[in-house]
């Protein structure tokens, strides 16, 4: 235990140092936002990566559906690089940068209110981020939690306030600046802690390596060790593909990555170091997931505690800590990019809308106690353990990506889209997701394939359906907008002045 507490002790030390360091370098909402729209390729590729990958990941979705599919759970990983990572940088990141540049749109809500004249959009897109990004950070608290209460056998509040703690320290410091130093040096920790994890779980006699592994998996059940899994899991594997990969083009906090990005040198670079970076460590999270069969002889009534089970019994107590800083490196950067957005959607898109005015400074502080509010209100969700942490994410992406994956992704690909095709989005997105929502959560009247990642999945599509056949049919913007929107020219129309003026 002096060993854990040792390394935990020096990584709390780091982050302090980054909060010292990053304050001095934030001065301006955009500073503290955007990091002045300055950082370079390896700190943004990290920064997505590290938001992209919690404990939740590790500990949720690798334990459940590693035990639940076996071996084929592998391809969520993959399809996390191939699809959540690579196609999204090549087909996002250069339009969203230039795009919010020439609108000067710092946010998601922001993007939708200049890109399709409508305050009333940027007002709803800023709620549904507050409601659905909660519980998203709820469940980042609860992975570490159980990771924590399973293996050290400490109070799971203990370590979720800890969390917060530091959490709310950096982050209220420097902003992203802040985060974006952090995410680098946790991107490193997490990738060293990924490729111990996998040889001291693999390596254990428990498994005896990967070929001994899935013969022991196939006498369990021989469609765990098939690449393609049983045929009854087919629709649930898809839909864990499609929400944990398609589901990031529409997530605030993702995106907002590529508003910041230096350059387009610095997004080539990003590509390839994010793909990487997804593919080792997603991949890694669901393969070593397979195994948990082999260290457990039931499945504990919380799935949520697989994954704990197998390391605390597969890892020496010196790689416990190790993998402990992994998992605080990969909630902590996850929760404190979803903070950022959550206090921007409160700050910038509803007060600084409400009260025009508002001096730099003060819209800056207000930030920053909304930061603090969030951290409180996500850490009081966890403590609750209103649900397992797979239901709960699951729930907020499908309602986050079912809302804004549609009206953000051809916002910036297609000039045909509409102010009325961006808003059919957003509702098919919601009238998707909350009614199943309610009802899965109060009954058991839901067939079992519609699961929580099977309704995120059919929000997403359904909504990137009804978005363009209804800009099809609707009212095309003007050309000068077209222009000001997509042109080369540097625009001439205050953005703020004609969107006001469309209401």
């Amino acid at each position: 235990m002096a060993a854990q507490i040792i390394i935990i002790c020096l990584y709390a030390a780091m982050l302090i140092a980054v909060a010292i360091f990053s304050r001095r370098k934030t001065k301006t909402t955009d500073d503290f936002f955007l990091g002045g729209r300055k950082i370079g390729g390896w700190m943004t590729a990290f920064a997505y990566g590290t938001t992209y990958f919690s404990a939740v990941i590790f500990v949720g979705y690798a334990g459940k559906f590693g035990w639940n599919l076996g071996i084929s759970a592998t391809w969520i990983g993959i399809f996390n690089a191939l699809i959540g990572t690579f196609l999204v940088w090549k087909l996002l990141a250069k339009p969203t940068r230039r795009i919010t540049h020439r609108l000067d749109a710092a946010t998601m809500p922001d993007f939708f209110f200049k890109r399709y004249n409508s305050k009333g959009l940027k007002i709803t897109a800023a709620l549904v981020i507050f409601v659905f990004l909660v519980p998203y950070c709820a469940s980042v608290y609860q992975g570490l939690g159980y990771f924590f209460e399973s293996v050290f056998h400490l109070p799971y509040a203990y370590c979720m306030v800890g969390m917060a703690l530091l959490t709310a320290l950096y982050l209220l410091s420097g902003g992203y600046i802040a985060t974006a130093l952090t995410d680098f040096i946790q991107g490193i920790i997490m990738i060293v802690g990924v490729v111990l994890m996998v040889m001291f779980v693999v390596g254990n006699e428990a498994v005896g390596g990967i070929g001994a592994g899935l013969s022991k998996i196939a006498e369990i059940d021989s469609s765990l060790a098939s690449p393609f899994g049983s045929s009854q899991n087919v629709i649930l594997l898809i839909s864990l593909v499609l929400l944990t990969s398609l589901g990031t083009w529409g997530l605030p906090q993702m995106v907002h990555k590529f508003y910041a990005i230096k350059d387009n040198n610095a997004i080539k670079k990003g590509t390839v170091i994010s793909t990487l970076f997804a593919l080792l460590v997603g991949g890694a999270a669901y393969f070593v997931g397979t195994f948990g069969r082999l260290y457990l002889t039931e499945a504990p009534e919380n799935m949520d505690y697989v994954m704990p089970q197998v390391m605390g019994a597969a890892l020496p107590a010196v790689m416990l800590g190790l993998i402990l800083v992994l998992l605080l490196a990969a909630s902590m950067s996850t929760l404190s990019s979803l903070v950022l957005v959550s206090s921007s959607s409160i700050s910038m898109d509803l007060v600084k809308t409400a009260r025009p005015k508002m001096k730099d400074k003060s819209l800056m502080t207000l930030m920053r106690v909304l930061c603090a509010l969030f951290v409180v209100i996500s850490l009081v969700i966890a403590l609750l353990q209103p649900a397992a942490i797979v239901t709960l994410m699951s729930y907020s992406w499908g309602a986050l990506s079912g809302c804004f994956l549609a009206p953000f992704l051809l916002g910036v690909r297609w000039k045909g889209m509409t102010k009325a095709g961006a808003w059919a989005g957003v509702i098919t997105g919601l009238i998707v997701v909350v009614p199943l929502m309610i009802i899965g959560s109060v009954s058991t009247v839901l067939p079992k394939w519609l699961s929580a990642p099977a309704i995120g999945s059919i929000a997403m599509v359904l909504s990137l359906i009804v978005t363009p056949i209804v800009s099809k049919m609707t009212t095309k913007f003007d050309e000068a907008h077209i222009e000001r929107v997509f042109g080369e020219a540097e625009p001439v129309i205050d953005a703020d002045a004609q969107a006001v003026a469309a209401e």
